[in-house]
């Protein structure tokens, strides 16, 4: 297999990770390690957050694109890198290639958030947006490797990419000698497989549990046949982890590493996410927030001290604002429903005011008056309210119900 480098490609090892380390000393940060006492008890041992949300660019993806390109040979660094991403990916290569004297073009799709796009510019990459969908985006940018000459970045699926993620599991046996069990996202396997090797090299004892999103699940089924196998049209908002098969590097580590492999759901996506932002004080993108998402799907599953590994915080606001709002649906605090009124002057204030004694806070109304299963004089108010939590939701619809209203959900 080729890795678009002269060097010839051997098993990685411990001190490929260690050495790694030192290379990026004053490049990428030592990110935080932060204490969650609400996953703490829900868990019931002790929960700790490794903060890459906090690191350089987002998110650990500078790590890897360091050392990729500052293993590069002179004539490989004077023909210039390319890349091909949505987001982390171009933005740790686009810092890397700055801050090593490396000319960088990074193909990112037409749609791409214009927040990550300006980001990447910012960085000092050249980017050129191409294709609708990321396949689209990376078969254009490996065509631009072929015409030029310049070297493709892989975004997981190399051994020095992936000795750089691995930095992140040293710090983690630095900051928690007592760590019992690792939780990561897992995409292509990069990062996973780099955790996984530096812990279990020096803890082989400690667990490495994996997160995939339900949608975008491909190592359980590839971790059962023995190969990567591709996920068809891989569907979640976790862009981070969006990948439709494992890569071939990572996946021989994982296969032999991993513990675990653990699937969430969309739903427990926006509620960990929510969680980040309200308990933590933290901004964590779905794919970063895809340890949380397993803690509280499962919580008695994992021994403790547990380390979540917060893999990234570039998540583009509207997109946010969208999460959000699904989050607090999925934790009983947001609460959709259609009540029928008499169409008269004076109606929705007296159904406000029965909403206002039950203590909901009215974020949108709107009247519906041309549905053919509507009366005469009768009239749909379609509401979207917050509420407190599943019990207040129940609470809201009775007092509705208690004032004479037919409530439809």
């Amino acid at each position: 297999m080729s890795f678009g480098t002269s060097r010839p490609v051997r098993p990685l090892i411990l001190d490929d990770i260690r050495g790694a380390q030192k290379m990026l000393s004053g490049v990428a940060r030592m990110t935080a390690m932060e204490g969650s006492r609400y996953l703490t008890g829900l868990v019931g041992a002790p929960v700790l957050l490794k903060c890459e949300n906090l690191q350089r660019t987002g998110s650990f993806k500078l790590r890897g694109a360091y050392v990729r390109i500052a293993g590069l040979s002179p004539e490989e660094r004077a023909a210039g890198v390319v890349a091909a991403s949505a987001g982390n990916h171009a933005q740790g290569v686009a810092l890397a290639s700055t801050l090593l004297g490396v000319r960088s073009t990074v193909f990112m799709p037409v749609a791409a958030p214009l927040p990550k796009v300006a980001a990447t510019r910012d960085y000092g990459a050249e980017v050129r947006l191409h294709g609708q969908v990321v396949d689209e985006t990376l078969a254009a940018a490996q065509e631009y490797a072929r015409d030029t000459g310049a070297v493709f970045i892989h975004p997981f699926d190399h051994p020095d990419i992936i000795a750089g993620q691995g930095t992140v599991g040293l710090e983690i046996l630095e900051q928690c000698p007592e760590v019992r069990t690792v939780v990561v996202g897992v995409g292509g396997g990069g990062l996973a497989a780099g955790i996984a090797l530096a812990v279990k090299a020096v803890r082989p004892e400690v667990r490495v549990i994996g997160v995939q999103a339900e949608g975008a699940a491909a190592y359980p089924p590839s971790l059962r046949a023995g190969r990567p196998v591709s996920v068809e049209a891989p569907q979640t908002m976790a862009d981070g982890i969006k990948v439709g098969r494992p890569g071939d590097v990572p996946f021989q580590l994982l296969q032999e590493l991993i513990d675990e492999v653990r699937t969430v759901s969309e739903d427990e996506l926006s509620s960990a996410l929510l969680l980040c932002l309200e308990r933590a004080k933290l901004v964590v993108e779905p794919a970063g927030a895809s340890p949380v998402a397993a803690l509280l799907s499962d919580p008695g599953a994992f021994r403790g001290p547990v380390v979540a590994v917060l893999s990234g915080g570039n998540v583009d606001p509207v997109l946010m604002q969208r999460i959000l709002r699904h989050g607090m649906a999925a934790a009983g605090r947001y609460l959709s429903l259609r009540v029928r009124v008499t169409d008269r002057p004076g109606a929705l204030a007296t159904m406000l005011t029965v909403l206002s004694v039950a203590d909901a806070n009215v974020l949108d109304v709107s009247h519906v008056r041309t549905d053919p299963r509507l009366g005469l004089t009768e009239a749909d108010v379609e509401l979207h309210l917050e509420t407190k939590g599943p019990g207040h939701c129940a609470d809201v619809e009775a007092a509705l119900r208690k004032a004479g209203y037919t409530v439809l959900t």
